[in-house]
């Protein structure tokens, strides 16, 4: 992007932090934690297990493919972030590049996506509000130039845009198909997903992952319906081993500039996103945490 845009931005982001206050500070901490993927990957994952696996399906499918055109698009215009081009800035931490702004774009299509399928007039509140607030929250820590945050929220509407237009349709060519089927596109689309963009490919094992857990994930009948009780010990236990899975096999997995480092980052992401998808699902249906039943027809997915 054009210098005198980028410090323009500078400009802006100083304006903004000469009402910086520590408690302030704190608040957009919090703001911008609750926008990270982490944090969506972890609600999505709730979603599945106690309230709507096929709306969560949707959305986490459409979620990690805008994960991946992000950080595509990153790697593509290799924007520095503002506290490269003045330390001064910088009241958080970031990694990689900065344009556009992943928490900016990642807001737009979650919480237009839940605010479709809520049809409240607070779900287009938060459709609108989140993503505004966790866009400013970026900018105040000096993690992202505005025009970042205006590109990432630019890119999640056309994102948004498609899935509405699209995601019904989708899902009513996959439906009939058989899990075969699902998992070779499953299959197909990591494998773009790891040729496009070699530099990380965490994105892509989740997708990989959680995509080939969802193809299988109606041969259960899982219903996420319940008790309350029973929804707050699914979640307890399910994001309990997510993070186990993250954290600990990241522990004794190959650090990067190891041999084959990549090769088990992808694991170590597919098994998080098969975990979420049906390892939890299944886990859960045989403790007696969720109710589950066999397909209408009585014949498996894969239909033999």
């Amino acid at each position: 992007m054009d210098v005198a845009v980028l410090q323009w931005g500078l400009g802006l982001i100083r304006t903004i932090q000469s009402a910086a206050s520590p408690a302030l500070t704190i608040a957009m901490t919090v703001v911008t934690t609750l926008g990270s993927t982490p944090f969506y990957l972890a609600a999505i994952a709730l979603v599945l297990w106690c309230f709507d696996s096929k709306l969560a399906v949707r959305l986490g499918i459409a979620f990690l493919l805008t994960a991946f055109l992000n950080e595509w698009l990153k790697f593509l215009f290799a924007q520095p972030r503002p506290f490269e081009m003045d330390a001064s800035v910088k009241l958080a931490d970031a990694e990689n590049y900065g344009l556009p702004s992943a928490h900016a774009q990642l807001a737009v299509v979650f919480w237009g996506i839940l605010a479709g399928r809520i049809r409240r007039p607070w779900g287009l509140v938060a459709a609108i509000l989140v993503p505004l607030v966790i866009g400013f929250s970026r900018v105040y820590l000096g993690v992202h130039f505005p025009t970042d945050v205006l590109a990432g929220w630019a890119i999640g509407a056309v994102c948004l845009a498609a899935y509405a237009f699209s995601g019904e349709r989708i899902a009513a060519f996959l439906s009939p198909r058989d899990t075969r089927f699902r998992l070779i596109i499953v299959a197909a689309l990591a494998l773009v997903m790891n040729v496009l963009h070699r530099q990380d490919v965490a994105i892509a094992g989740a997708f990989f992952g959680f995509g080939a857990g969802a193809a299988n994930l109606e041969s259960l009948g899982y219903e996420a319906g319940g008790s309350a009780m029973r929804k707050i010990l699914r979640g307890l236990l399910g994001l309990a081993v997510l993070f186990l899975l993250l954290l600990g096999l990241e522990a004794v997995f190959p650090k990067a500039g190891q041999s084959q480092y990549s090769l088990f980052r992808f694991l170590r992401y597919g098994f998080v996103g098969v975990w979420g998808s049906y390892g939890a699902p299944f886990a859960f249906i045989k403790l007696g945490l969720a109710a589950g039943k066999p397909p209408a027809d009585g014949t498996s997915e894969s239909g033999e």
